[in-house]
């Protein structure tokens, strides 16, 4: 079984053996063009190819305007520029053109002659206008390729023009081809990824353009040898002289020259336009230019097309995944909830079988593993992988049991769904078997030894390899699609707990109302049979203290009677208001006022003023302080006006959780207060448990007793 391109330990023994060979150094120029190197003060301190020949015997130590012949001195800044629109004197009837670019300290002048038959600038421009309109017109990358195809080897002139895309691990594919019918095919055919090293890649990023007019060309060497230009850094000539092994590769496919041009996209190299010729063939500077213009066109439609696509591929998978959003019903379990919408996850990503996998059961649509072998494999992918998102095009590689179901699944994209009781989606794609169309055997001629010296291919011939246990791949659009999805119905799936718990909060709810609606009915009730009952009482003594001949006993019943009409007022009030236990203390001590005032003479009604704030309070703390103000008004009445009736001053305020309640009278009897009968010594006993204090102070004439609580219980900050 073979996954993808050669084995990974011969492909890196030959890209060792490549990436040792200084290509971007080899002292050496293709002989059909000059090289001359110029110092800061552009003199001449090397050269290669035919100077003497071209330009004059004399030139090296010369300035690099008398050997171009100019009239006017050269200025380093401006030097790119004005050799680029000029064409040299030469001592022969052909006009050359001249580059300039730099190499650490020094300038490289290249010098290559004019085509004899050369497209005017008007044609070139009007060339490349009719390619962008043709690629626009285009649905799909493949007839972009073809076209470019096409146009490339209409502008060069070359007998096969090659449009090669690289694979992620470096391979390449011909995709498309426009060729002499002298040549042969290379459409569709793979080169390994050993044939363009890691070395030779960096150098097509950086000079996009490369030519080799005629394959059994000598180097022309950099001279003088021994004057420090050994190892010069010609990365970004034109006229570099190629590798041996490549020039030998060349021939080994029946090629007399050649030319290539980068395809970049976002400075990534995305493929090259590869010419071949049979015999030498000359590509001038202004041929080159227009290959360059043509293929920035390219790669601008190319980038734009596969953005659209990625587009469309993104827009459907979010179109799908919100589609859900009408089909799943958050009143099932989480995994009813995933089952009923089965058909529509597996719709998602294009796949042959799909799978929903819980402790449960294993739920299978279409193409499949048995249960069984899904279970295994869902305990695997949730042991190897944390991210939640498993994508394999190759799972026998990395799950080996994977090989007993290629027919089912070799491809399989997983989203492990971390609910309550965890599910597992997966999508399965099964294998595809693909017979892959080599230029030669991509094995051969590896060496096996790192050290010993690379030798190309001697063969291009069709070689054919069987590739297995392979599925189409998830594209990075699908992973991150299932990444959304993923999120997507976690989301849901918390929806549905929250909605889950809204709805036992809400029976919790609905069971404490009915609760407290029976508690208040029965502390209704039995407010209304105490208040009735106190009433029952009040009203004996009532009679008693009537029928009674002793006056003082006949005092006291009264006295008894007011105290249990101040408590059965309170239960009268917790009976009448919506807020059980709690009431409203200033209405409370209003009414309980105008009942005392009825029992001890309705002339007191006239004499009492009340200026009291609401104030909340609960309904025990109401009964006590109901009883203090009761003893105090009677008091008032039978000690301050000597029988007679008088004011009576009742003031109540809240500050925060301090209560203040003062009664005042304009009498005489001071002394009075300080009884120590029952009455005072029941209001000790009150205060005390109230957490408060009760104060007498002198008015002359007068006296006013003044009560501090807190309201609530042991929040009195002045206790702390």
């Amino acid at each position: 079984m073979t996954f993808g391109s050669p084995a990974a330990s011969l492909e890196e023994a030959l890209l060792t053996a490549c990436d040792r060979e200084p290509i971007h150094r080899p002292d050496a120029i293709q002989p059909h063009g000059i090289l001359l190197v110029a110092d800061q003060a552009l003199i001449i301190r090397g050269g290669a190819g035919a100077i003497e020949d071209v330009l004059q015997p004399t030139w090296l130590g010369q300035s690099l305007a008398s050997v171009l012949g100019l009239d006017q001195p050269l200025d380093p800044d401006t030097l790119a520029i004005t050799l680029g629109s000029i064409t040299v004197r030469t001592r022969t009837d052909r006009e050359w053109t001249a580059s300039c670019l730099t190499s650490g300290a020094c300038f490289l002048i290249e010098l290559e002659p004019v085509a004899p038959e050369r497209m005017s600038a008007r044609a070139v421009l009007a060339q490349i206008d009719e390619c962008a309109t043709q690629f626009e017109r285009c649905a799909d990358i493949q007839p972009i390729c073809h076209l470019a195809a096409e146009n490339f080897r209409r502008l060069t002139g070359f007998d096969r023009v090659m449009v090669y895309r690289f694979a992620e691990d470096g391979s390449g594919e011909v995709l498309a081809e426009a060729r002499d019918d002298a040549m042969p095919s290379l459409i569709n055919h793979h080169f390994p990824s050993t044939d363009i090293p890691h070395q030779a890649r960096a150098l097509y990023l950086r000079n996009r353009i490369r030519t080799i007019p005629d394959v059994d060309y000598i180097p022309a060497p950099l001279r003088p040898e021994n004057d420090g230009l050994s190892g010069l850094d010609m990365s970004d000539a034109a006229l570099r002289s190629v590798s041996p092994i490549h020039i030998q590769y060349l021939k080994n496919m029946g090629v007399g020259a050649s030319a290539s041009v980068s395809i970049v996209i976002d400075g990534m190299l995305w493929g090259l336009i590869a010419c071949h010729h049979r015999t030498p063939h000359f590509m001038d500077e202004g041929t080159r230019n227009a290959c360059s213009m043509l293929a920035g066109v390219l790669s601008r439609q190319l980038r734009g097309k596969e953005e659209l696509l990625t587009y469309q591929e993104r827009l459907r998978i979010r179109n799908a995944v919100e589609a859900l959003d009408t089909r799943i019903d958050l009143s099932l379990s989480s995994l009813k909830m995933i089952e009923n919408v089965a058909d529509d996850l597996r719709l998602v990503f294009p796949t042959d079988g799909f799978a929903i996998v819980s402790e449960e059961e294993v739920l299978c649509q279409r193409e499949c593993p048995s249960p069984a072998d899904l279970r295994k494999l869902v305990k695997w992918i949730a042991t190897h992988n944390e991210s939640g998102i498993f994508a394999t095009h190759a799972l026998s590689s990395v799950y080996p049991p994977a090989d007993d179901f290629p027919d089912r699944t070799a491809g399989v994209l997983a989203i492990n769904l971390p609910f309550p009781k965890p599910i597992m989606l997966l999508w399965l794609r099964a294998e595809i078997v693909e017979v892959l169309k080599w230029a030669g055997h991509p094995h051969k001629n590896i060496p096996t030894d790192p050290n010993e010296m690379l030798r190309p291919r001697q063969s291009f011939e069709t070689w054919r390899e069987t590739v297995r246990g392979l599925a189409p791949r998830w594209d990075s659009e699908q992973v991150q699609g299932a990444r959304r999805l993923r999120r997507h119905l976690i989301a849901h799936n918390q929806n549905q707990q929250l909605r889950e718990l809204n709805n036992s909060l809400n029976a919790s709810l609905r069971e404490r109302d009915s609760l407290i609606q029976q508690k208040d009915f029965l502390i209704r009730e039995v407010n209304h049979r105490v208040q009735n009952s106190l009433q029952l009482v009040a009203s004996f003594l009532k009679l008693q203290a009537r029928a009674s001949n002793n006056e003082e006993t006949a005092l006291s019943l009264a006295e008894a009677q007011r105290r249990i009409a101040a408590i059965g007022l309170v239960h009268r009030r917790l009976y009448r208001d919506d807020h059980l236990g709690t009431i409203d203390l200033s209405r409370y001590l209003d009414e309980l006022c105008d009942e005392l005032c009825s029992s001890i003479g309705p002339e007191w009604r006239r004499k009492l003023t009340l200026s009291m704030m609401p104030v909340m309070i609960s309904a025990d703390r109401a009964i006590n302080i109901g009883l203090i103000v009761t003893e105090l008004v009677i008091n008032i009445s039978k000690y301050a006006y000597g029988g007679q009736s008088g004011p009576i001053d009742i003031n109540m305020k809240q500050v925060q959780n301090r209560l203040t309640l003062s009664v005042s009278d304009s009498g005489v009897a001071m002394a009075d207060a300080e009884r120590n009968g029952f009455g005072t010594r029941m209001m000790r006993a009150i205060v005390g448990s109230l957490s408060g204090t009760l104060n007498y102070d002198p008015l002359y004439p007068g006296l006013r007793a003044t009560l501090m609580i807190p309201v609530e219980t042991g929040t009195d900050p002045l206790r702390h």
